[in-house]
């Protein structure tokens, strides 16, 4: 069960990232391209997890990659909330 919910929430994030930057495409708003970018890496950060505990589960530990992903996408998004939303 927890396995269709770790690729649920990966798909997810990949669409809401795939609906941003479609809007962003149309108007040019750059909140909007950052946020995109912020669902991609959450994305990836979901696949990662799906790697970490299903396909790799005693031989590797991602748990350093999957933080360094996911504090990358918020990074982003913090950086167009702050600067670029002017």
């Amino acid at each position: 069960m927890a396995e269709a919910v770790y690729l649920l929430c990966a798909a997810t994030s990949l669409v809401c990232a795939g609906l941003l930057l479609r809007a962003w495409r149309a108007g040019r708003q750059r909140l909007l391209l950052w946020s995109a970018i912020c669902f991609a890496a959450l994305a990836a950060n979901n696949v990662l997890l799906f790697v970490d505990r299903v396909i790799l589960p005693t031989t590797v530990d991602l748990s350093a990659w999957r933080s360094l992903v996911a504090a990358v996408g918020l990074t982003v998004l913090l950086y167009g909330l702050i600067w670029d939303s002017a």
